[in-house]
């Protein structure tokens, strides 16, 4: 048995750096959010007064705990705005999600049997998007969905509608940004476990008989899973909290948790509430990753 190597201060660096930056970007502010969450909502600037400091010690943290109060997140369970943001959310995400999949895996499967040359081309093609601004992409949205938008004026034109179709300011408005938004967070993972498929297992499945389409549905599909669960998360993660493309395309009934929680830090200025909303969908969104990472730890001690 060799003996252990010891690392230089350079390779420890490098293998800290990840973990510093979730700890300074992550941990650091949630744990701020999570002490907002239990102080008490007051009339100040900030609007709430903190129970304890990180600085207290233990014998201060357990004088002033009879002080901690749990009402901010009484308040998600007896309060119907916040469940119903949280249902709508997790609705609309999901939808969202189904549909960026159904739009994603055609293109992703073309792009994995193109030519090897043109696939860094289609790559750049898949990623353009994001070489322009976020919140310029999703004003293009605006011009084409109001009533007096291009897709209306087309229509007309064409004479298949008579008046012009609400869809600007509707659920179905936020659905068509996310999609269109996320849509490279869904190919580009699939893409990458269709490109490293073995070719010859489509072949063996063809030579033994099966049909094109029992070749994708039990040869292809199964073996771009990881990429196609990949995908959804990283597109239902951050949809569920999304807030600018709800604000900006979405009506006033189109509920999302990400337009409640900003009300209640910046209108009316309950911070506690709405940090006590933030750790909820934090741990929310856990639940997904946690079952994700355990399925797959699961696989791999079966092999």
């Amino acid at each position: 048995m060799s003996p252990r190597r010891r690392l230089s201060l350079g390779q420890r660096l490098v293998i800290a750096a990840p973990y510093l930056w979730i700890a300074a970007f992550f941990l650091a502010p949630m744990l701020l959010v999570a002490k907002i969450s239990v102080s008490q909502s007051v009339l100040a600037r900030p609007p709430y007064r903190p129970i304890f400091m990180f600085s207290d010690s233990l014998a201060e943290l357990w004088a002033k705990a009879q002080d901690f109060t749990l009402d901010s997140y009484r308040a998600l369970v007896s309060d119907t705005l916040y469940l119903e943001s949280y249902l709508s959310s997790l609705t609309i995400a999901a939808v969202a999600t189904l549909i960026t999949l159904i739009v994603a895996f055609p293109f992703a499967l073309a792009m994995a049997r193109a030519p090897e040359r043109l696939r860094p081309i289609l790559i750049g093609l898949a990623v353009a998007p994001f070489w322009t601004s976020f919140l310029i992409r999703v004003y293009a949205w605006i011009a084409l969905l109001k009533d007096e938008g291009l897709i209306n004026n087309a229509l007309m034109a064409l004479g298949l509608i008579s008046a012009p179709l609400q869809m600007y300011a509707t659920s179905g408005a936020v659905v068509v940004g996310i999609v269109y938004s996320y849509l490279p967070f869904m190919l580009l993972p699939i893409y990458a476990a269709l490109e490293r498929q073995d070719a010859s297992l489509r072949e063996a499945a063809a030579d033994l008989g099966a049909s094109p389409a029992q070749v994708f549905l039990r040869v292809t599909l199964p073996l771009s899973r990881e990429g196609v669960i990949a995908g959804s998360l990283l597109v239902f993660i951050p949809a569920v909290g999304e807030f600018v493309i709800p604000d900006l395309l979405g009506g006033s009934e189109t509920l999302m948790i990400g337009r409640t929680l900003w009300n209640d830090f910046f209108s009316n200025h309950d911070w506690p509430a709405a940090s006590a909303a933030a750790i909820a969908l934090v741990a929310l969104l856990m639940v997904p990753l946690l079952l994700w990472e355990r399925a797959r730890l699961k696989e791999e001690g079966g092999r």
